[in-house]
């Protein structure tokens, strides 16, 4: 007797683009799809990060998209190779959204908004039949199954608590940033539980903290610093040279260049309490040519003049001089260039994981199958920020997020495939 998938039923738990890819793909291949989420509506944190712009993905080449993943590139690779950023795109086209490259390389929708995709997308999967349960916040698992299906799962609801049962499920419920938006790491515990494996979750893409002086604070908390680079010198020794902009805060430094370094500082401040990062003040310029322009005679003008006009360095740039260097070391103008090409910054820690833009750590891929099905709990599945890698921004984390939540959903299809139902 053949086997049909459209008697299956599949528990989505987290509504992040990871969820609703699963979701669509196992909808795709006639499964009853359930997705639960906790929130009172679903893509949340997808929402939150389109408000400035929708990069959904990044056009580079596929060699240095998949440096962005680092140390899990190897594992990040055949998820993408299932659905890379091109297929992204078309994907996207055929969701009846256009997207054009931008100066950068990133990828956007055409209106820049994430809402817009969001309806279309939602409304294409109820149409798949896929339904939709709100305020359903996943609590554990139940004993037993009531009707002898492979998986029980418990859920908080407004009508107390509620057990459902499911042939598979794929858990996408993301990391510990923004858990306003409904990513609070419940799931750790219970993971854990279970003898599933987590790797402690660590602040990704977030800003640092320095011991600003209150003047500094005070007078250009707030400003952006830009054209600058960062170099920056990792637990293994490696170097890395990124250039960008930075924002001054009250508390320390952030901004995309910040967030793209955010790894290698992280970790370098968690295995020696602090980091001191050097920061190019004037990328565009070579040594040799700042040292000729700041110790070229000045005559009457002020050192804050002369820096302006030999060498565009003012405002939160020169602040910084002053806040970093002695009044000797500022008066060295030889030293003085070489401080504008390597100024010595001390970051204390990263900013607490509630504010950054996502997380590392999670379950690792170690502890899954190919089909990112958990080892240790058969016909269980994970995608998305749930897992063990991280990315800058730039539309990397989003591209990994969507093959993740697609390679799961098929995943779940091949074992339902070859296992059965309880129908």
């Amino acid at each position: 007797m053949s086997f049909s998938l459209d008697s299956a039923r599949v528990a989505v738990i987290g509504g992040g683009p990871a969820g609703l890819m699963a979701a669509e793909t196992l909808a795709g291949h006639g499964v009853q799809v359930h997705v639960y989420d906790a929130m009172p509506s679903v893509g949340r944190k997808f929402l939150m990060a389109g408000k400035g712009g929708m990069n959904i993905t990044h056009s580079e080449a596929l060699a240095p998209f998949l440096e962005r993943y680092g140390s899990r590139r190897e594992r990040i690779a055949p998820l993408l190779d299932a659905f890379g950023p091109d297929a992204l795109r078309t994907w996207l086209r055929e969701l009846g959204v256009e997207t054009f490259v931008g100066s950068s390389g990133r990828v956007f929708p055409s209106d820049m908004k994430a809402a817009p995709m969001l309806r279309a997308w939602l409304h294409r999967l109820r149409e798949a039949g896929v339904q939709f349960h709100m305020r359903h916040k996943w609590s554990g698992w139940a004993s037993t199954s009531e009707d002898g299906a492979a998986h029980a799962l418990r859920f908080d609801t407004p009508n107390g608590e509620q057990t459902i049962s499911c042939d598979a499920v794929v858990f996408a419920l993301g990391g510990a940033s923004w858990p306003r938006l409904g990513s609070d790491a419940a799931w750790v515990p219970l993971m854990t539980s279970r003898d599933v494996p987590v790797t402690p979750l660590r602040p990704a893409n977030c800003g640092f903290d320095a011991d600003w002086s209150p003047y500094l604070r005070e007078r250009f908390a707030g400003q952006p610093i830009k054209t600058v680079a960062i170099s920056v010198t990792g637990v293994d020794g490696k170097v890395h040279n990124r250039q960008g902009e930075i924002l001054l805060t009250e508390t320390g430094l952030e901004g995309s260049l910040i967030y793209a370094l955010s790894a290698p500082i992280r970790e370098r401040i968690l295995a020696g309490g602090e980091v001191t990062i050097a920061l190019d003040l004037a990328p565009g310029l070579p040594l040799e040519r700042i040292v000729e322009e700041v110790t070229r005679p000045r005559g009457s003008r002020s050192i804050a003049s002369h820096l302006h006009g030999r060498i565009g360095i003012g405002g939160v740039k020169l602040a910084l001089l002053h806040e970093i260097l002695s009044k000797e070391a500022f008066a060295d103008a030889r030293g003085l260039a070489h401080a504008i090409k390597a100024l010595p910054m001390r970051l204390l820690r990263a900013r607490p994981i509630e504010e950054a833009i996502s997380t590392a750590g999670g379950i690792p891929f170690e502890a899954l199958d190919a089909h990112l099905m958990i080892d240790r709990m058969p016909g269980a599945f994970c995608a998305g920020e749930m897992l063990d890698w991280e990315a800058p921004t730039g539309g990397y984390l989003l591209t990994a997020c969507f093959a993740s939540g697609l390679v799961a959903g098929r995943g779940a299809c091949a074992y339902l495939e070859a296992h059965g139902t309880s129908a």
